[in-house]
């Protein structure tokens, strides 16, 4: 089952996303990984810029993913499963809920280039990786240099769907 989260949901969204995380250690730059990977008083930050959806099992969240409608645009943001969880579709069936919701015409997500299974699942969904990233990450979103530098923005075009 795929839900809104609210408010009261963050420790168990900020228990997700620091487990699902931890696949970045010796992954992506030293200077880029630290834990908890993101700490709950940026989490507090980051849902009161967008809205976080949760697929559950038995009323227990067991993965997020943030949705941020920006204009032209909207983003996925923040998507994680916890460890035990990943692999049975938990991540598919929410970003396959999150493309319903979008009412703009593109779709954009940003991850770390050496993440290379992320890359591997946009793409089974239909996005592609974009040339323009650096210009994209500057304009859509609010990270330091050195995190553009090794990212990576994938698109969808959902604009036939409207």
């Amino acid at each position: 089952m795929i839900r809104q989260c609210q408010p009261q949901d963050v420790q168990d969204i900020y228990v997700i996303i620091n487990d699902a995380a931890v696949v970045y250690r010796g992954v992506i730059p030293d200077d880029c990984y630290h834990e908890p990977y993101m700490p709950l008083h940026e989490l507090e930050k980051e849902m009161k810029q967008m809205v976080f959806f949760g697929g559950q099992d038995g009323g227990q969240l067991v993965g997020v993913m943030g949705f941020q409608p920006l204009g032209e645009v909207t983003l996925i943001r923040h998507a994680y499963v916890l460890n035990s969880w990943q692999r049975q579709g938990i991540g598919s069936r929410l970003l396959n809920h999150l493309i319903k919701l979008t009412k703009t015409g593109r779709l954009l997500v940003g991850t770390w280039v050496e993440a290379h299974w992320a890359v591997r699942f946009y793409k089974k969904h239909g996005f592609q990786l974009l040339p323009n990233k650096d210009e994209l990450l500057r304009a859509y979103w609010q990270i330091p240099d050195r995190q553009i530098e090794t990212s990576v923005v994938l698109g969808r075009d959902l604009s036939q769907w409207a």
